[in-house]
């Protein structure tokens, strides 16, 4: 069946390079991106470099994806048994400027293009059955109204908890399907609003136990694709510091 690895998106910064640094030491990975350079560098800051594998692909162009992943797997001779989807397009823009390409990416990006990764990791000709568990990143933003101007982004987010659900019936029992929802966390994706000191400090009053960090959603992840999370699936898991709480 060829070597065993986990694919993570998004794997270049934020989210996704902490959670490869997690898994690395005890998992060989795949590491997809936009760019190669990117991921070079993420790759050498992961345990055990060597191991890891490289997919630079813009994830917001979704013709032929499945394929280049299917033939990735076959000229590699490997499998994937957990696949998380870190990857995500982040931004505000109010409905009345709203502009049909800004929407058309962020769901490529969040939602589409997961869809079109996992359709080869489920075909058996192709992944041999190798998959045990998806985590998709998703955000709280599914179910808290920030502000004006999230429409977009949470409604991408809020079809990527529905995929997750409506997977976990259909996959039942082999593969795990779980959706992780962040807290606000800054990471190079939303790095100019972090950088207003009062976005700062209106996102820490918020939540009860401060500002969270990437490690925070890695440990979670973490636990979720190993098998400690056996009898865990259909799940949406909210690590946001206590914010949903703080009506």
């Amino acid at each position: 069946m060829g070597e065993t690895y986990t694919l993570i998106t998004g794997a270049a910064s934020g989210l996704g390079r902490s959670i490869a640094q997690k898994l690395a030491p005890a998992r060989k990975l795949i590491l997809a991106d936009l760019t190669g350079e990117k991921l070079e560098v993420a790759r050498n800051t992961c345990a055990r470099p060597e191991q890891h594998l490289l997919w630079a692909r813009d994830l917001g162009r979704l013709e032929n994806l499945g394929d280049e992943l299917a033939a990735l797997l076959a000229a590699k001779n490997i499998v994937v048994d957990h696949f998380v989807h870190s990857a995500g397009v982040f931004g505000i823009q109010s409905m009345r400027a709203n502009e049909l390409a800004f929407a058309r990416r962020m769901f490529n990006v969040n939602l589409f293009s997961t869809m079109e990764i996992i359709r080869p990791l489920v075909q058996k000709r192709v992944n041999k059955g190798a998959l045990r568990s998806i985590t998709f990143i998703s955000s709280t933003a599914s179910r808290i109204v920030a502000a004006g101007g999230y429409a977009v982004y949470a409604a991408s987010k809020g079809a990527v908890n529905a995929l997750s659900l409506s997977l976990a019936v259909e996959l039942a029992p082999t593969v795990r399907v779980n959706a992780v929802l962040p807290g606000f966390i800054g990471t190079e994706m939303n790095k100019e609003y972090f950088a207003n000191p009062d976005f700062v400090e209106a996102i820490r009053k918020s939540h009860p136990l401060g500002l969270g960090q990437p490690e925070d959603i890695a440990e979670i992840v973490e636990f979720l694709s190993s098998d400690r999370a056996r009898w865990i699936t259909g799940q949406e898991i909210v690590v946001d510091g206590g914010r949903s709480a703080n009506k």
